[in-house]
């Protein structure tokens, strides 16, 4: 088995192989990428108190206690949570590209996708990414604090409900008040929470994870002096995602 050490020695020669397609900062300063309209909407606070963080999909891989934190650490407060929003057009529902903690002003030299130091790094090409997995089709930035204290409130929640379902019996009524009272780029069903955890003043907002299901990467974004100042989650590529669906439509 590989040591840290080694696997930071591979890390240093493909790290620039793993880096996003398009230009992420685009999708919080465009109104149009691809020749879709783009927004950005707030939806609230992010409690970082640690700087140690990961992200994951709240109901399937946050409520294990075994999942780890990504190697890199990011500054510590609160920040707002921007969500790009690929507004709804052909019967679509409004998406969400990207979310983004954005930790200062600072001018973006480079990205790196963020790792936990467990990777297969062999036969590493220009354009991967590893990222995480979505099973059920919610995503969020969660700091190692938060992480634990989630643990928790499930552990008791499900102790106290043994015949009850989280997101039914819990969740999805929070999600449908996020709708009644924020409507806009959501379904009635909701497509994001600002969630306070119970008993504390952490804040742990849940989105929608663009196409549903699948695997994202998250990148941080550094500046010039090798200081995080964005942390970004892609969740659509949209310039590939969209350009096809354009193309496959003109030849139609």
């Amino acid at each position: 088995m590989q040591t840290i050490k080694e696997w930071l020695e591979k890390w240093e020669k493909v790290k620039n192989k793993l880096q996003p397609n398009s230009n992420l900062l685009d999708y919080f300063t465009l109104k149009e990428i691809a020749g879709k309209e783009v927004d950005v909407m707030d939806i609230g606070p992010c409690s970082i108190p640690t700087g140690e963080f990961l992200v994951a999909d709240p109901l399937v891989y946050l409520v294990s206690k075994y999942e780890t934190e990504y190697f890199q650490k990011i500054p510590t407060g609160e920040f707002r949570t921007e969500v790009c929003v690929v507004k709804a057009t052909d019967g679509d529902c409004d998406r969400y590209a990207a979310v983004r903690l954005k930790f200062n002003d600072n001018e973006v030299s480079y990205f790196e996708e963020a790792m936990k130091g467990t990777e297969d790094l062999e036969n590493i090409n220009e354009g991967d990414f590893f990222g995480f997995n979505v099973d059920a089709g919610l995503a969020c930035i969660c700091d190692k604090k938060l992480h634990e204290l989630y643990c928790e409130f499930d552990k008791k929640w499900c102790d106290e409900n043994p015949d009850g379902n989280t997101y039914d019996d819990y969740f999805a009524d929070l999600f449908k008040k996020s709708y009644e009272d924020n409507p806009k780029y959501q379904r009635d069903g909701g497509d994001w929470i600002n969630w306070t955890i119970p008993g504390t003043d952490y804040h742990l907002p849940m989105f929608q994870s663009g196409f549903g299901d699948g695997a994202y990467p998250v990148y941080l974004a550094y500046d010039k002096d090798g200081n995080v100042c964005q942390l970004i989650v892609e969740l659509i590529d949209i310039e590939l995602a969209y350009s096809d669906i354009d193309e496959d439509e003109d030849e139609e």
